[in-house]
């Protein structure tokens, strides 16, 4: 019998994630007693994610031949004539993204049957990833903003759980914190974007909202000259700024590297960071209407492209490397959402989940071959010990540089391209920053490349002996320290860890050949995105140039863009494998510039002065005043203080005399006649 894509169906996608993660979640910790073992959980958090995996495939064929669903679940409430509803959207923007997420999601849980293997929190951490993928596929699949939200705010509380999963260790307790805060700063703008397009149009659903969008363009903000639409939209981006980590928002991700290596897959490669680009595309209908939000858009995006990108260049911690690589792609999406290149920043989204999901869970099996050791200066050679995961390294390298006929080119020089046709001010200045930015890509990937697989061999040493970032290991355990003690050699990972990476790396290599021409230049995307041709024509101006997947290929051999890739790629091989003192010798040479990347640009201190203390600051003055003084002293301690006052002087009243409570008896009745005496007989008065 053929499967019909039905409302129970679309509902399976979501539940079943979330029914794995409950199973585990409750039967397999301590708050259910440990009554499963590790055996069961993985297999239902895995059978979960297949499944969705599996109905989000069906899903996007039957999306292709055709088949769109808008339609509310149930309804949660209703407020006057505001209706509160979870409803699904199922149209090829949804779909796209349903496969993208729930493929590295089941990835990532197959990977970490052998990466967290003797964990004490293993079934916590199945059950935590599998909830993770149930909020994310709750967002994508919305049809309003209200769902919108929830699946935002759930994979915010859901990663600070995974980025504290090891939650004795101070550091981790410290990165999940700032996460969640970082994030709340960027959700207030959300939340005021969500308000002003609700008290606008009376509804939370997209299709109320985008069919007034036009009246929404022609409207000012109450008391303000300021365009009421641009300011939606701003503020609907900060919250993107937030959850996708966006400059100056971005403070966030490199310390999220605290959770474990499948976490930073899953969060940093097709989830939660690029949440915000997906929320921008959807509301692409409201974005084009504004140049002034799509030049806020572009420029902030620019600076994330091409200075975070210079962070990663002078990290030693493998991770870190790869998290700051995400923050420049990141910052490459946001440049083609504010060109007006939506489907480009989507197909990015697309290929970028694949290769950098390829190059967590392939640092990941370095760590692991590694005894758990990160820092790259204590590698070296390891090509000999891990051929396989050196391979799939490559790969993924290779795929982020934008080479020829990888997936990362196809998406990578659209973006580029697009920037170039763009006339959205502040172009100018986005084109110089994705193009510096490919020589800064090809020359941090490559840095970490050869210098953890090729040159000599930098570990074994009693000096490099220390204690694991596992703080909570136990003595014999075999986290118990991290990096290779004398004697000891690196190790290629097992099966289970090394399947994934070979899984990910073919849609790393090929995904980008064969889709780049219709989700850009064909009519995949249909009207789930709107883009006004007339005044942003970069996508129009793409497809006059574009002449097949091959062609594009082959121009690119001409292309300056090619050159900074290999010129990148040659001045890390000069530096790391051919003359590996130079790097020591430029540092020197530029050590304040050395010492201003180190620092992170002083980002991290000034939040830490500013937002922090200053939060500490409003905290303190909340307490004491508010709580202390009005809360306690004046309303709950003062309406009693006053209640016993009261009371002390009416219990005089209360005599005990008979004579007494006549007396009082005679005066108020005296006192009512005369009342009843005024009111109703006019002579009285």
């Amino acid at each position: 019998m053929q499967l019909t894509l039905t409302l129970p169906v679309l509902c399976a996608i979501p539940l079943a994630p979330l029914f794995g993660s409950v199973i585990a979640g409750l039967f397999g910790t301590k708050l259910g007693g440990n009554r499963i073992g590790h055996g069961a959980c993985q297999f239902v958090t895995i059978l979960g994610v297949m499944i969705a995996f599996v109905l989000s495939c069906f899903v996007l064929v039957q999306v292709m031949d055709g088949f769109y669903f808008n339609g509310t679940v149930y309804r949660w409430m209703q407020l006057g004539e505001l209706n509160l509803d979870i409803g699904f959207l199922i149209d090829p923007l949804t779909a796209t993204m349903m496969c993208v997420v729930t493929f590295v999601s089941l990835m990532v849980h197959i990977y970490t049957i052998g990466y967290m293997k003797g964990e004490e929190g293993y079934n916590r951490f199945f059950s935590y990833i599998s909830l993770f993928t149930f909020a994310m596929l709750m967002l994508v699949m919305s049809n309003n903003l209200l769902q919108l939200f929830f699946g935002w705010e759930a994979v915010g509380v859901v990663s600070y759980l995974l980025i504290g999963f090891y939650f004795e260790r101070q550091s981790a307790v410290f990165a999940n914190m700032k996460a969640f805060l970082v994030n709340r700063i960027g959700d207030f703008g959300f939340i005021l974007g969500i308000g002003l397009l609700l008290a606008s149009t009376g509804s939370m659903n997209y299709d109320v909202i985008f069919s007034q969008n036009s009246a929404l363009a022609a409207q000012t903000l109450p008391g303000t000259s300021w365009n009421l639409l641009t300011v939606a939209c701003i503020c609907l981006f900060i919250g993107a700024m937030g959850k996708s980590a966006q400059f100056p928002l971005h403070v966030w991700l490199p310390d999220s590297m605290e959770g474990p290596t499948p976490i930073s897959a899953l969060i940093h490669a097709a989830t939660m960071v690029t949440a915000g680009i997906f929320m921008v595309a959807r509301m692409s209908p409201l974005f084009e209407l504004s140049d002034v939000a799509l030049s806020f858009i572009l420029v902030i995006g620019s600076i994330t492209a091409l200075f975070m990108g210079f962070l990663g260049i002078v990290q030693n911690d493998i991770k870190r490397v790869v998290a700051y690589s995400t923050l420049s792609q990141l910052g490459y999406m946001t440049v083609a959402l504010g060109v007006s290149a939506y489907p480009v920043a989507i197909f990015h989204l697309m290929t970028h989940a694949f290769f950098k999901a390829l190059l967590f869970l392939a640092a990941g099996s370095v760590i692991l071959g590694m005894h758990h050791e990160q820092d790259m200066r204590k590698m070296g050679g390891l090509w000999k010990y891990m051929p396989l995961t050196c391979l799939m390294m490559l790969l993924g390298n290779l795929a982020l540089i934008g080479t020829p006929f990888f997936s990362g080119f196809y998406s990578k020089d659209s973006i580029i391209e697009a920037v170039a046709a763009s006339h959205i001010p502040g172009s100018g200045f986005a084109y110089f920053a994705v193009m510096a930015s490919v020589f800064v890509t090809a020359l941090y990937s490559f840095r970490l490349y050869f210098y953890v697989f090729h040159g000599k061999a930098r570990w074994g040493h009693a000096d490099a002996h220390a204690h694991d970032h596992h703080d909570h290991a136990e003595e014999g355990d075999d986290h118990a320290h991290h990096g290779l003690a004398p004697g000891q050699k690196p190790h290629e990972s097992p099966f289970v860890v090394t399947l994934p990476l070979i899984l990910l790396a073919i849609p790393s290599v090929i995904i980008g050949f064969y889709t780049i021409t219709p989700m850009l230049f064909g009519t995949f995307f249909g009207d789930s995105i709107f883009v006004d041709i007339g005044k942003h024509p970069a996508m129009k101006e793409l497809a006059e140039e574009f002449h097949g997947p091959v062609a594009m290929a082959i121009h690119s051999l001409t292309s300056p863009v090619l050159l900074l890739v290999i010129l990148g790629v040659l001045t890390a091989a000069i530096g790391y494998l051919w003359a590996p003192k130079l790097p020591g010798v430029v540092a020197q040479a530029l050590a304040p510039l050395k010492k201003l990347l180190d620092n992170k640009y002083y980002l991290d201190d000034l939040n830490q002065a500013v937002f922090a203390k200053g939060l500490l600051w409003i905290g303190g003055v909340l307490w004491h005043r508010g709580d202390q003084k009005i809360i306690d002293g004046f309303i709950v301690n003062g309406s009693a203080y006053s209640v016993g006052r009261f009371a002390g002087v009416i219990r005089h009243l209360q005599s005990g005399y008979l004579y007494h409570y006549a007396f009082a008896m005679i005066a108020g009745l005296a006192v009512l006649l005369a009342w009843v005496l005024y009111a109703y007989l006019p002579f009285v008065r």
